[in-house]
């Protein structure tokens, strides 16, 4: 599913406009983001928790020359599913 379809499904659902429906599903996913690039902890109770994850500096080989490299730390964004979304998909 794209975000097309999102939003058309969630605007079949609550029976709000399309256009309606893109500015809140893009005021969420802005919201999350800016929460992000601040560090803290989102957490949707039932559907999961979205984190900033720090990645170490690890070795690394260049596959073209086989060179070995150096891959810097950086922080990565991580979900981790509610037992409510785990249950549903598995």
């Amino acid at each position: 599913m794209n975000k097309a379809e999102l939003v058309d499904a969630v605007a079949a659902e609550v029976g709000l406009s399309k256009k309606d429906v893109n500015n809140v599903i893009d005021a969420l996913i802005s919201a999350i983001t800016d929460s992000l690039a601040r560090k803290e902890k989102v957490t949707l109770v039932g559907f999961g928790t979205f984190q900033v994850q720090r990645r170490k500096t690890r070795q690394g080989v260049n596959p073209q020359t086989r060179a070995k490299i150096t891959i810097p730390a950086k922080d990565v964004p991580k979900f981790k599913p509610g037992k409510a979304l785990r249950e549903a998909v598995g």
